[in-house]
């Protein structure tokens, strides 16, 4: 794995992930909207539209051939849900939600970035809480971002 895969700090309390995906940006954005593609690599619940609170269904067994870490093990006995709303929807190009988490709220960005026969994908999550937050966040999203 490269260096330059990892999420780095790009401002105070944000993160950001780059990615080279192979396909077209239509085809990556299937991959983040629709709740059944979705469920292949991150979470399942709804497919995402614009301006709707919509649900994340997370549960690790579905997505990975690992076993779930000891962390996050609580949660595939049944999942857990977490509701979004979505702030910005341009496909193919970007998707942005804001994710409550207690009572402290998230943004995450998607933009997607046609090279070539690939997309670049930049994943930003802003607004987070802490330094420990910025480090899970940062392992999740490299994680899924791999499956």
């Amino acid at each position: 794995m490269q260096s330059d895969s990892y999420a780095v700090m790009t401002a105070p309390l944000t993160v950001q992930v780059e990615r080279l995906l192979p396909g077209s940006a239509e085809r990556l954005w299937s991959y983040l909207v629709d709740a059944d593609k979705r469920s292949q690599w991150f979470s399942g619940g709804d497919t995402l539209s614009k301006g709707a609170n919509n649900r994340l269904h997370f549960q690790h067994s579905v997505f990975a051939d690992e076993p779930t870490p000891e962390k996050y093990r609580a949660m595939d006995d049944g999942g857990f849900t977490s509701t979004v709303t979505v702030t910005q929807f341009d496909p193919p190009r970007l998707l942005a939600y804001s994710w409550p988490n207690g009572d402290h709220e998230s943004e995450v960005t998607f933009e997607l970035f046609p090279a070539g026969k690939d997309v670049r994908l930049v994943l930003t999550h802003r607004r987070l809480r802490d330094r420990s937050e910025m480090t899970g966040v940062s392992g999740g999203w490299h994680a899924h971002l791999d499956a």
